[in-house]
Protein backbone atom coordinates (compact mmCIF):
# COMPACT_ATOMS: atom_id res chain seq x y z
CA UNK A 1 0.00 0.00 0.00
CA UNK A 2 1.12 3.63 -1.04
CA UNK A 3 0.93 5.65 2.14
CA UNK A 4 0.47 9.40 2.49
CA UNK A 5 1.78 11.54 5.47
CA UNK A 6 -1.26 12.29 7.46
CA UNK A 7 -2.31 14.95 10.33
CA UNK A 8 -4.42 15.06 13.40
CA UNK A 9 -6.14 18.02 13.99
CA UNK A 10 -6.14 18.78 17.21
CA UNK A 11 -9.04 21.58 18.65
CA UNK A 12 -8.42 23.16 22.19
CA UNK A 13 -10.72 23.99 24.52
CA UNK A 14 -7.96 39.26 27.68
CA UNK A 15 -8.98 51.71 28.58
CA UNK A 16 -8.20 54.12 28.88
CA UNK A 17 -10.85 55.86 30.89
CA UNK A 18 -11.13 59.98 30.53
CA UNK A 19 -12.92 61.98 33.62
CA UNK A 20 -14.53 65.07 32.59
CA UNK A 21 -15.35 67.57 35.58
CA UNK A 22 -17.15 70.47 35.12
CA UNK A 23 -16.44 73.49 37.90
CA UNK A 24 -19.29 76.21 37.70
CA UNK A 25 -17.89 79.80 38.64
CA UNK A 26 -20.49 82.51 40.57
CA UNK A 27 -19.00 86.30 39.89
CA UNK A 28 -20.12 88.74 42.28
CA UNK A 29 -20.51 92.41 41.14
CA UNK A 30 -19.63 95.33 43.99
CA UNK A 31 -22.10 98.21 43.52
CA UNK A 32 -20.85 101.15 46.52
CA UNK A 33 -23.43 103.26 48.27
CA UNK A 34 -25.13 106.17 46.53
CA UNK A 35 -24.99 109.12 48.94
CA UNK A 36 -27.74 111.82 48.93
CA UNK A 37 -27.63 115.07 51.05
CA UNK A 38 -31.67 117.19 50.98
CA UNK A 39 -31.99 120.93 52.27
CA UNK A 40 -34.46 124.31 51.94
CA UNK A 41 -33.65 127.64 52.01
CA UNK A 42 -34.68 130.84 54.55
CA UNK A 43 -34.57 134.48 54.46
CA UNK A 44 -32.06 135.69 56.26
CA UNK A 45 -33.07 137.74 59.87
CA UNK A 46 -32.41 141.38 59.97
CA UNK A 47 -29.04 142.69 61.28
CA UNK A 48 -30.86 143.58 64.73
CA UNK A 49 -31.88 140.64 65.54
CA UNK A 50 -28.85 138.91 63.69
CA UNK A 51 -27.57 136.07 65.77
CA UNK A 52 -24.42 135.08 65.00
CA UNK A 53 -23.94 131.38 65.61
CA UNK A 54 -20.57 129.61 65.95
CA UNK A 55 -20.36 127.02 63.76
CA UNK A 56 -18.60 124.16 65.55
CA UNK A 57 -15.18 123.53 63.94
CA UNK A 58 -15.25 120.81 60.97
CA UNK A 59 -15.31 117.59 62.07
CA UNK A 60 -11.59 116.02 60.71
CA UNK A 61 -11.31 112.84 59.76
CA UNK A 62 -7.83 110.79 60.97
CA UNK A 63 -5.46 110.12 58.76
CA UNK A 64 -5.99 106.73 58.04
CA UNK A 65 -3.76 104.38 59.02
CA UNK A 66 -0.86 102.47 57.19
CA UNK A 67 -2.53 99.17 54.96
CA UNK A 68 -2.94 96.11 57.27
CA UNK A 69 -0.15 93.94 56.23
CA UNK A 70 -1.14 90.90 53.54
CA UNK A 71 -1.74 87.90 54.64
CA UNK A 72 1.54 85.88 54.42
CA UNK A 73 1.08 83.59 51.00
CA UNK A 74 0.92 80.04 51.81
CA UNK A 75 4.14 77.74 51.83
CA UNK A 76 4.22 75.41 49.25
CA UNK A 77 3.64 71.95 49.08
CA UNK A 78 6.00 68.52 48.28
CA UNK A 79 5.77 68.78 44.27
CA UNK A 80 3.79 66.01 42.39
CA UNK A 81 5.24 63.42 41.15
CA UNK A 82 6.44 62.60 38.28
CA UNK A 83 4.17 60.07 36.27
CA UNK A 84 5.42 56.48 35.72
CA UNK A 85 6.33 55.53 32.53
CA UNK A 86 4.05 53.20 30.99
CA UNK A 87 4.85 49.52 31.08
CA UNK A 88 5.92 47.75 27.97
CA UNK A 89 3.55 44.39 27.55
CA UNK A 90 4.92 41.26 28.75
CA UNK A 91 6.20 39.33 25.88
CA UNK A 92 3.97 36.54 24.95
CA UNK A 93 6.21 33.00 26.17
CA UNK A 94 5.72 29.64 25.54
CA UNK A 95 6.20 27.65 28.25
CA UNK A 96 7.35 24.36 28.20
CA UNK A 97 5.22 21.26 28.40
CA UNK A 98 4.72 19.72 32.57
CA UNK A 99 6.01 16.15 32.98
CA UNK A 100 9.44 15.02 31.72
CA UNK A 101 10.08 14.98 27.64
CA UNK A 102 9.07 11.69 26.33
CA UNK A 103 12.27 9.75 24.18
CA UNK A 104 10.99 6.05 22.93
CA UNK A 105 7.88 4.65 22.61
CA UNK A 106 7.50 0.72 23.04
CA UNK A 107 4.02 -0.89 21.88
CA UNK A 108 2.80 -4.30 23.09
CA UNK A 109 4.18 -6.08 19.94
CA UNK A 110 8.01 -4.95 20.32
CA UNK A 111 7.46 -2.08 17.63
CA UNK A 112 9.58 1.48 18.58
CA UNK A 113 9.70 4.50 18.08
CA UNK A 114 11.45 7.94 18.42
CA UNK A 115 9.47 10.27 19.89
CA UNK A 116 9.93 14.14 17.98
CA UNK A 117 8.52 17.44 19.64
CA UNK A 118 5.93 19.18 17.54
CA UNK A 119 3.40 21.74 17.39
CA UNK A 120 0.43 22.47 15.77
CA UNK A 121 0.56 24.02 12.33
CA UNK A 122 -1.86 25.95 10.25
CA UNK A 123 -5.44 25.08 10.72
CA UNK A 124 -4.29 23.64 13.76
CA UNK A 125 -2.69 20.46 11.87
CA UNK A 126 -0.01 18.42 13.76
CA UNK A 127 2.67 16.87 11.54
CA UNK A 128 3.85 13.81 10.99
CA UNK A 129 7.29 12.65 10.27
CA UNK A 130 7.98 10.74 7.34
CA UNK A 131 10.56 8.54 8.50
CA UNK A 132 8.46 5.61 10.00
CA UNK A 133 11.20 5.13 13.26
CA UNK A 134 9.89 8.69 14.49
CA UNK A 135 6.52 9.57 15.77
CA UNK A 136 5.06 12.96 16.90
CA UNK A 137 5.05 14.09 20.89
CA UNK A 138 2.55 16.74 21.17
CA UNK A 139 1.26 18.09 24.76
CA UNK A 140 1.99 17.04 28.17
CA UNK A 141 5.09 15.37 29.00
CA UNK A 142 5.34 12.01 30.65
CA UNK A 143 4.17 12.02 34.83
CA UNK A 144 2.45 15.01 33.69
CA UNK A 145 -0.21 16.40 36.69
CA UNK A 146 -3.13 16.43 33.89
CA UNK A 147 -3.42 16.66 30.51
CA UNK A 148 -2.98 13.87 27.17
CA UNK A 149 0.33 13.12 25.78
CA UNK A 150 -0.60 12.50 22.01
CA UNK A 151 1.69 10.21 19.88
CA UNK A 152 1.35 10.03 16.48
CA UNK A 153 2.92 7.32 13.70
CA UNK A 154 1.98 6.47 10.45
CA UNK A 155 0.59 2.82 9.17
CA UNK A 156 2.67 2.34 6.46
CA UNK A 157 5.07 4.63 4.26
CA UNK A 158 6.68 4.21 0.77
CA UNK A 159 5.48 0.22 1.00
CA UNK A 160 6.74 -0.58 4.24
CA UNK A 161 4.62 -0.95 7.57
CA UNK A 162 5.21 1.40 10.59
CA UNK A 163 5.31 0.64 14.17
CA UNK A 164 2.03 2.10 14.80
CA UNK A 165 -0.08 -0.53 12.50
CA UNK A 166 0.14 -2.51 16.17
CA UNK A 167 -2.44 -0.06 17.14
CA UNK A 168 -5.05 -2.20 14.69
CA UNK A 169 -4.12 -5.05 17.19
CA UNK A 170 -4.08 -4.23 20.27
CA UNK A 171 -5.92 -5.21 23.32
CA UNK A 172 -7.40 -3.32 26.26
CA UNK A 173 -5.17 -4.01 29.26
CA UNK A 174 -2.05 -4.39 27.30
CA UNK A 175 1.31 -2.41 28.35
CA UNK A 176 2.82 0.46 26.62
CA UNK A 177 5.91 1.53 27.85
CA UNK A 178 7.38 5.48 26.79
CA UNK A 179 11.41 6.21 28.09
CA UNK A 180 12.30 9.43 29.01
CA UNK A 181 15.04 11.85 28.07
CA UNK A 182 16.91 10.67 30.83
CA UNK A 183 16.24 6.98 30.50
CA UNK A 184 13.86 6.30 32.83
CA UNK A 185 10.75 3.82 31.39
CA UNK A 186 7.38 5.30 32.29
CA UNK A 187 4.32 2.20 31.61
CA UNK A 188 1.03 2.71 30.60
CA UNK A 189 -1.99 0.20 30.18
CA UNK A 190 -4.25 -0.20 27.38
CA UNK A 191 -7.72 1.63 28.31
CA UNK A 192 -9.72 2.40 25.44
CA UNK A 193 -10.04 1.54 21.80
CA UNK A 194 -11.25 3.87 19.19
CA UNK A 195 -12.31 3.88 15.68
CA UNK A 196 -13.01 6.94 14.06
CA UNK A 197 -14.18 7.95 10.70
CA UNK A 198 -11.45 11.14 9.70
CA UNK A 199 -15.15 13.36 9.94
CA UNK A 200 -15.67 12.27 13.19
CA UNK A 201 -12.24 13.23 14.60
CA UNK A 202 -12.97 17.23 15.46
CA UNK A 203 -16.03 16.56 16.81
CA UNK A 204 -13.89 14.21 19.78
CA UNK A 205 -10.93 16.10 19.65
CA UNK A 206 -11.27 18.04 23.46
CA UNK A 207 -12.55 14.79 24.55
CA UNK A 208 -9.47 12.88 23.53
CA UNK A 209 -6.44 15.74 23.37
CA UNK A 210 -7.22 17.66 25.88
CA UNK A 211 -4.73 19.47 28.45
CA UNK A 212 -7.07 18.81 31.11
CA UNK A 213 -8.04 15.89 33.30
CA UNK A 214 -6.40 12.71 34.30
CA UNK A 215 -2.83 12.30 32.99
CA UNK A 216 -2.71 10.20 29.98
CA UNK A 217 -1.48 9.37 26.53
CA UNK A 218 -3.04 8.66 23.40
CA UNK A 219 -1.59 6.86 20.12
CA UNK A 220 -3.09 8.02 16.68
CA UNK A 221 -2.67 6.80 13.31
CA UNK A 222 -5.11 5.96 10.35
CA UNK A 223 -6.11 3.09 8.27
CA UNK A 224 -9.17 1.42 6.86
CA UNK A 225 -10.12 1.94 3.31
CA UNK A 226 -7.90 4.03 1.36
CA UNK A 227 -9.91 6.96 0.13
CA UNK A 228 -6.36 8.66 -1.91
CA UNK A 229 -6.39 12.47 -2.31
CA UNK A 230 -5.85 14.69 0.68
CA UNK A 231 -7.88 12.30 2.51
CA UNK A 232 -5.25 9.72 2.60
CA UNK A 233 -7.18 6.22 4.69
CA UNK A 234 -10.94 6.92 5.90
CA UNK A 235 -10.57 6.27 9.00
CA UNK A 236 -7.90 7.18 12.75
CA UNK A 237 -7.46 4.52 15.22
CA UNK A 238 -7.28 5.95 18.67
CA UNK A 239 -5.99 3.80 21.95
CA UNK A 240 -6.17 5.73 25.44
CA UNK A 241 -3.18 4.20 27.65
CA UNK A 242 -3.01 5.19 31.59
CA UNK A 243 -0.90 5.01 33.97
CA UNK A 244 0.00 1.75 35.65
Amino acid sequence: MAGRRDRITAYLLGVGSVLVVEVAVAAAVLVPPTVAVAGHAQPEPPAATRQVTAKPPPATTPPPGPPAPAPPAPAPGPPAPAPAPAEAPAPAVRTAPSGQRPGTIRLPDGGTATLVRKQLGPGAVLPVPDDLSEATWWGAGLGAPSGASVFAGHVNWKGRTGPFAELWDVRVGERVTVSDAGGKVWTYRVAQIITLHKDALPARASELFAQSGRHRIVLVTCGGRWLGGNTGYAENRVVVAEPS
